[in-house]
């Protein structure tokens, strides 16, 4: 019966689980939003460029 109790009460792999769930999140948040963040990151880049040239 104590085996039965520590099996239930072991939290070794929630770590894991939360990380995956978190990237899981991310991944489709970036699947959702690629459209705006690569204008954005264009934008950026354009930004980059025109700035060093001036140097």
């Amino acid at each position: 019966m104590r085996n039965l109790k520590n099996f239930l009460t072991e939290e070794d792999g929630m770590g894991t689980v939360e990380i995956v769930l978190i990237i899981v999140v991310l991944i489709a948040l970036v699947a959702l939003f690629k459209n705006g963040i690569t204008s954005v990151i264009n934008t950026i880049m354009n930004k980059i460029r025109t700035n060093a040239n001036a140097i």
